[in-house]
């Protein structure tokens, strides 16, 4: 089975920009947000990134699932930027992050996978043209990847679920060895879809 597209169908106006435009706005929208130093207009990044995740139409559930992992990382990227650059700079760093993470997720949210595939291998073209790599190829592996590291946080929830409900959410064999069995598993398709495009 193929890796599930994040893509939800839609008619909002941010499904009808061009792919190559949003990816293009993307790009600018994180070399600005890195430049930004001011907490107000961080967040009010913030809140652009937000309405235009919300406008996308994607459930709280299916957008949760999405962010639940990611909550963690926020937690721990605040609390060090906390200890070591203070408060200030703590909310900066995480309404950056927050941004450009809503940013991408509209993107891919109001996407089609093979429209943003085809825009990669545009871009690439001329690297190809040179000899340097194979478009297709490169564009598809990231294109994949993108959708490859949160399937292993969602196999992850799942199997903690399910051995939970077994009485073996305390034993860490229970939940590592079908983990990996299922990243390897994953892989192993990435890798035949690559070579199917090929």
């Amino acid at each position: 089975m193929m890796i599930e597209p994040l893509y939800i169908r839609g008619r909002s106006p941010l499904h009808r920009v061009p792919a190559a435009f949003k990816l293009a706005a993307l790009v600018a929208a994180g070399a600005g947000l890195f430049a930004l130093r001011d907490v107000r207009l961080l967040g009010a990044a913030l809140a652009v990134a937000g309405l235009l995740v919300w406008s996308t139409g994607v459930g709280a559930a299916a957008l949760w699932r999405q962010l639940r992992g990611l909550a963690w990382v926020l937690a721990a990227i605040g609390a060090f930027a906390a200890v070591f650059q203070g408060w200030l700079q703590a909310a900066a760093v995480l309404l950056r992050v927050g941004a450009l993470v809503g940013l991408a997720l509209a993107v891919t949210l109001s996407t089609r996978s093979s429209d943003l595939i085809a825009v990669c291998e545009r871009a690439l073209l001329p690297l190809q043209r040179l000899g340097l790599l194979d478009a297709g190829k490169v564009a598809l592996a990231l294109a994949l990847a993108l959708r490859f590291v949160p399937e292993i946080w969602r196999h992850y929830q799942e199997i903690r679920e399910a051995q939970a409900a077994r009485g073996l959410a305390r034993h860490p064999l229970a939940l590592i060895v079908p983990l990996v069995v299922r990243t390897l598993k994953r892989a192993e398709q990435v890798a035949q879809a690559i070579d199917a495009r090929s």
